[in-house]
């Protein structure tokens, strides 16, 4: 597996940080690039090969997703990189790397995509809320908001790619969890 070394060199900075803080923010940070490169390379496979009832939307809308996606990782290698670490950004660190359920290739059905999509997104969200808590009680309230934001990005994308399934809800009862 290619990732950076746990403990690699720092480059020089003045961030006031420790140098454990920082370390640890950027293992995080490079974990949820990682995931991040995997979610855009998704989306993009879902935009090329959706068809069915509806595809100008989704087509259109799979790709704005990834942009989104796309920007959220450029924040995070910008963080990386600010505290002083190597960023591990590459598509091969990326598949070896990410911690998303590998995307079906030979889907095409527009219901079958937003299934998909919406799966990765939660997954990624759930993750990035996690990192954020992480980093907060790592004392990096810097990093912990900008997980904030890109689990905030990813929630308000997975709702708009929600809105194009076709399931009925399904009513919780009261006092019931999801």
């Amino acid at each position: 597996m290619a990732e950076m070394p746990q403990g690699a060199p720092l480059y020089f900075t003045h961030n006031t940080l420790t140098e454990i803080i920082r370390e640890s923010s950027i293992v995080l940070l490079n974990r949820h690039l990682a995931a991040a490169i995997d979610l855009q390379g998704q989306l993009k496979q879902a935009h090329w090969n959706v068809r069915g009832h509806g595809f100008i939307a989704v087509h259109e809308l799979f790709d704005k997703v990834a942009a989104i996606v796309a920007d959220a990782a450029d924040e995070m290698a910008e963080r990386c990189a600010a505290l002083g670490g190597a960023v591990a950004g590459t598509v091969q660190v990326a598949a070896a790397q990410s911690f998303l359920v590998p995307y079906p290739l030979m889907i095409a059905d527009v219901q079958k995509h937003v299934f998909a999509v919406a799966g990765a997104l939660a997954s990624f969200g759930q993750s990035v809320r996690e990192a954020a808590t992480t980093a907060t009680k790592g004392n990096d309230a810097d990093t912990a908001d900008l997980f904030t934001q890109v689990s905030r990005a990813i929630d308000h994308q997975l709702w708009f790619i929600e809105a194009h399934a076709t399931a009925e809800p399904m009513p919780i009862k009261k006092g019931e969890r999801t």
